[in-house]
């Protein structure tokens, strides 16, 4: 996703008069896999803005034949370049995140950038500190090589069965596989994992900013990459913001694919009644 295309949806953006509302990729996906919730977002009046990570090819394609272009992505990094476009729009935005991107959304809002937030099973962020099974399975075809963290790293059809798409259909799994799942840095999942042990880590959230806004955090139940007790801890630290509302829904029988996969409607409509409340 180049640079100018990201201006061009904040120029169409703040054209629009409308208020934006901000989608967040996590790893192993591109802003495509937004397409959908866009649509439904701008059907409801808001103008939508998908941003790539920098360096984002614009296609899955593209991804998959040069990986390389994906590797060396920090969250401070990634969190500095959202938090830049959002900077130049018209409006105070929403902010509707998955995975690593439900952790640059709370980094966002902690900024005091977000008129409300959603954070759908979002990855750990300092302070965070369940650590189940599934995760670091689900982490381990990066974790598992310290040379990866400088690498961008895809996911074998099986790995992605197992992170993403445990809660649908085998057909439906690999039709997920094939048209969304991409290379993902390694650096961002190397980071979380290490947050606790580093003062100086890049992944921390100021969850106590009166500015924050409303937040809702997302689950899914059956999620194996950002377990319940992961997103609910996120959730909890959240909730100590007394100046802020904040939510948690779980959204029954998911898994980490609920924002692509053939339920995604209904998660987006969550969301979607979440930001109409508050922006």
């Amino acid at each position: 996703m180049s640079q100018a295309s990201d201006l061009q949806q904040i120029a169409d953006a703040n054209a629009s008069g409308r208020r934006p509302v901000v989608f967040v990729h996590g790893l192993w996906l591109l802003p495509s896999s937004w397409d959908r919730w866009s649509a439904l977002f701008a059907e409801a009046g808001y103008a939508p803005v998908s941003p790539g990570w920098p360096d984002d090819p614009d296609t899955v394609a593209e991804a998959n034949a040069h990986p390389e272009v994906l590797a060396g992505k920090s969250v401070g990094q990634v969190a500095d370049h959202f938090c830049d476009l959002i900077g130049k729009l018209d409006q105070q935005p929403a902010i509707v995140g998955h995975s690593f991107g439900g952790l640059i959304t709370q980094i966002s809002a902690g900024r005091g950038l977000s008129a409300a937030s959603v954070a759908i099973d979002p990855a750990p962020f300092r302070g965070v500190l369940p650590l189940p099974f599934s995760a670091l399975r689900s982490a381990s075809p990066v974790l598992g090589n310290p040379a990866n963290r400088h690498r961008a790293v895809p996911l074998t059809y099986e790995q992605f069965r197992y992170a993403f798409a445990n809660a649908v259909s085998e057909d439906e799994a690999r039709e997920l596989y094939a048209e969304y799942a991409v290379p993902a840095p390694g650096e961002p999942l190397f980071q979380a994992a290490f947050a606790n042990l580093n003062p100086w880590t890049e992944v921390t959230v100021d969850t106590e900013n009166p500015a924050r806004g409303p937040m809702l955090v997302m689950s899914g139940e059956k999620d194996h990459t950002v377990p319940h007790a992961v997103a609910h801890a996120s959730y909890e630290r959240q909730a100590r913001n007394t100046g802020a509302v904040t939510e948690f829904v779980e959204m029954k029988g998911r898994g980490h694919a609920l924002t692509i996969d053939s339920g995604w409607r209904e998660v987006a409509e969550t969301a979607l009644a979440f930001v109409q409340r508050f922006a």
